[in-house]
């Protein structure tokens, strides 16, 4: 008697135990779970903890409610003024609602990721190559209304979505590259031709002053041959300035000679030319004068 009931105690304790393992079920912080009783939804979502089921007869799904990162494969398409391109995305989603995750839509993940290829198809078309180079933050509000907009009733939200990369083919590229290149020349020349009109400017400025102040354009003169004449290595030409002889005929007897002793000086401290070196005379010479000193000393004997 008492070992029956021993047995028995034995077995509802097992047939316990096996009923608890068979309706716990343990929800993450980051999930949600969904209670199906005999295939029919039961209002109420199940939140993050320990939570228990009816065995046999409940069945827990559990939805995760963090934002997924999925990358949209690269689409092939050609632009509103006919350049073809390949440009490929990534999409931010989260599940707001786990019910209608499940219930609404068979595969939450691949409807979205379908409809982000379609919707970015769509976009390639409706846009220029310069909006895909240069304006993509409108496209991408665009694309995430266009996703957005079906995925509402799946109980998913978008959270944003960015277009990565957009590839061109090389003899775009090529074409865009001398684009840029000419670009750049004409800003450089357009840059050279102000700065020569601003140095014109000045020119004329500079010029303006010396014309009013000659011995200015006598001291730009000394400044030019100081510059030219430190660098050694060209021979140095100085013009001789027709204002100095104005200022030596306004000069006075006394300065006049002066200058002309200070210029006396001047050439008698320059070093004398070296001679130029005799020809040598041809060694044939002495011979042939011999020979006429003969022939007269002949004539003489014959007269006397």
């Amino acid at each position: 008697m008492v070992e029956g009931l021993v047995i028995a105690v034995i077995a509802v304790i097992v047939v316990g135990a096996i009923f608890a393992m068979a309706s716990a079920r343990v929800v993450k912080q980051y999930e949600r779970g969904v209670v199906f009783r005999l295939g029919r939804l039961r209002e109420g979502i199940r939140g993050p903890g320990f939570q228990l089921i009816t065995p046999f007869v409940d069945r827990l799904s559990k939805v995760n409610m963090q934002i997924v990162t999925m990358p949209v494969p690269a689409q092939d398409g050609i632009t509103r003024d006919n350049v073809t391109v390949r440009v490929d995305a990534v999409i931010y989603f989260k599940v707001v609602d786990a019910a209608d995750a499940l219930i609404r839509v068979e595969d939450y993940r691949f409807a979205v990721s379908q409809m982000a290829q379609t919707s970015l198809r769509s976009i390639i078309g409706k846009s220029d190559l310069d909006d895909l180079l240069s304006n993509r933050e409108k496209l991408n509000q665009g694309l995430e209304l266009m996703i957005d907009s079906p995925s509402i009733g799946w109980g998913v939200q978008i959270d944003r979505v960015e277009i990565k990369d957009v590839s061109l083919p090389e003899t775009m590229k090529r074409s865009m590259a001398r684009q840029a290149e000419a670009d750049r020349e004409r800003r450089a020349r357009v840059i050279n031709a102000d700065a020569e009109l601003q140095a014109s400017k000045k020119l004329a400025e500079a010029a303006g002053q010396m014309s009013d102040q000659p011995a200015a354009l006598q001291l730009r003169l000394l400044q030019t041959v100081v510059a030219v004449a430190a660098e050694k290595n060209s021979t140095l030409v100085l013009p001789f300035p027709v204002e100095l002889l104005r200022f030596l005929e306004r000069a006075t007897p006394a300065e006049t000679a002066q200058a002309v002793e200070a210029a006396s000086n001047a050439l008698r401290s320059a070093p004398a030319p070296e001679p130029a070196p005799e020809k040598q005379r041809p060694e044939k010479q002495a011979p042939v004068k011999s020979l006429v000193e003969k022939e007269q000393q002949g004539r003489e004997t014959t007269t006397v």
